[in-house]
């Protein structure tokens, strides 16, 4: 019994060593990518395209290496602890899809991506679609031929949004979109045709430099962890890293600092998500986020339930008075209402208020759907694009700039990813109900600026399990009940219900 329990370890510990070092790759070519998006000289895209590539082409080799395929039969037969079983369950799922997929093909799709970055910066900032038209088509072309290769017998966009939420299902996407879309319409068209008009203290020109200055107040306020993590301005928002190198990123509109407030307060729930997971588990899935369904909601709960409430403003406004002297007669429930308006004509998704916002993802997601299943052309997207603004938001983009070329997602290649925004924001009114539940008092705490409970809560109930569930197991086990979108309708029906004096 001795010596088969030693081979048993053996053989398991000789399968993670493989796992972290392929971690460890795809970790480097993350910190090539941020430096790509914050740092990296105009000039160096040519070079960073092969190193990127190169990267992933050594990632995929190490996955779908034929020992890696024995040790995960040999492993699935043995008497594992529930940890070693999550681990082996996680890295078979990615295994079978890398397997499937030609080590050429990931490497052209790696270089594509990184050639496409520069192009759509390019696109957005001369406002012109057709420089980035061509690198979206070949981008679509091969991710139709990644999703073939995995299953060709399955609908190509659910294949490429289990890439990044492999446990929910696209129908549950569907349905959880279909359900906010029929939901939330109303809900604004009621808040529109509402005679209340909300605060809007900032009327002035707000320097980049204080705005920076704020967003570390807020940072240093919630509890970010500097030692593991730093603030960088970068043309799309992100967080990325690892547990031990969590960073942030935002941007400043010098006409809107309350944008780039919520914007830090966003990326810092990715990145205390990316802190809390457990520093012993780094270079396994029992150290890596649990898919982005929950990565979002992480994301969404500190910005919207925490950052948009009123106990949190009754906190944080000192701070913003501090910086800007011509909020200094500024109240706490001005301060409220601003953070909460409905925008009339709102164009971008990452400056949207939190009922319009879930119209922009439909919006993503029906085009995007239609261009993977080859229903509709790269050339029409800007048009079709607008038209479907007009129909959801009752806005039509004047520019591209505004419109389809707003997001960076198609650039990398990431089609599937945006139902997974409207997922986390759902997950995260749950888990807040629930948090507020087992907390002694949670709002009084925002209020006086204390968030230890609630850090704890979330470590407790999300991060320090990684991947040690599946999506649906882990809100099953945080909450007690499975994923619904119930917390989330009541949760705006009440706030802004109440802000805009709905009956």
């Amino acid at each position: 019994m001795a010596t088969e329990a030693t081979a048993e370890n053996t053989t398991y510990e000789e399968f993670l060593g493989k796992v972290k070092r392929i971690s460890n790759v795809q970790n480097a070519a993350g910190i090539l990518g941020w430096d790509q998006e914050v740092v990296m000289p105009e000039g160096g895209t040519p070079a960073r395209s092969q190193q990127r590539s190169a990267l992933s082409a050594i990632s995929h080799e190490l996955l779908t290496d034929d020992e890696m395929g024995e040790l995960l039969d040999e492993l699935e037969s043995e008497d594992l602890d529930d940890e070693q079983a999550a681990v082996v369950r996680e890295v078979r799922r990615e295994y079978e899809r890398a397997t499937r997929v030609p080590g050429e093909l990931v490497e052209e799709i790696s270089r594509t991506t990184s050639e496409a970055l520069p192009k759509w910066k390019k696109a957005r900032e001369e406002d012109d679609f057709s420089i980035f038209a061509p690198t979206l088509e070949k981008l679509v072309e091969l991710e139709r031929e990644y999703a073939d290769h995995i299953d060709p017998d399955k609908d190509p966009y659910e294949v490429l949004f289990e890439e990044y939420e492999p446990y929910l299902g696209i129908d549950t996407a569907e349905e959880t979109l279909a359900e906010l879309r029929d939901e939330l319409v109303p809900l604004i068209e009621d808040v529109r045709e509402s005679d209340v008009e909300l605060a809007t203290p900032f009327e002035g020109t707000y320097d980049a430099e204080t705005q920076e200055e704020l967003s570390r107040d807020v940072l240093d306020t919630l509890g970010y962890d500097w030692d593991r993590g730093r603030l960088d301005t970068a043309p799309h928002p992100f967080s990325s890293g690892t547990q031990f190198d969590a960073r942030v990123t935002t941007r400043f509109d010098e006409s809107d600092p309350l944008g780039a407030l919520m914007s830090t307060v966003h990326e810092f729930g990715h990145a205390t998500y990316t802190q809390g997971l457990p520093d012993e588990q780094y270079g396994t899935p029992l150290g890596q986020a649990r898919d982005l369904t929950v990565h979002e909601s992480q994301s969404r709960v500190w910005e919207n339930n925490v950052g948009r409430s009123r106990a949190f403003w009754e906190n944080f406004l000192p701070l913003v008075k501090e910086r800007f002297s011509d909020v200094e007669d500024v109240s706490v429930e001005e301060m409220y209402e601003a953070a909460n308006e409905v925008y009339e004509d709102n164009l971008i998704r990452v400056e949207a208020d939190e009922l319009t916002y879930h119209m922009h993802i439909v919006v993503r997601f029906e085009i995007e759907k239609a261009l993977i299943r080859g229903e509709i052309e790269v050339d029409e997207v800007p048009e079709l694009w607008n038209d479907k603004y007009e129909e959801y938001l009752g806005v039509r983009p004047d520019t591209d700039a505004d419109g389809c070329l707003q997001d960076i997602h198609w650039s990398h290649g990431s089609f599937g990813y945006f139902p997974t925004y409207s997922l986390g924001s759902v997950l995260a009114a749950q888990l807040y109900a629930k948090a507020d539940e087992d907390i002694d008092d949670l709002d009084g705490q925002i209020r006086a600026g204390e968030f230890d409970d609630f850090h704890d809560w979330l470590t407790t109930n999300i991060h320090q399990y990684g991947c040690l569930y599946t999506t649906d197991d882990l809100i099953e086990h945080a909450t007690g009940e499975s994923f619904t979108a119930d917390y989330f309708l009541d949760y705006v029906n009440e706030k802004y219900g109440a802000l805009y004096d709905l009956e």
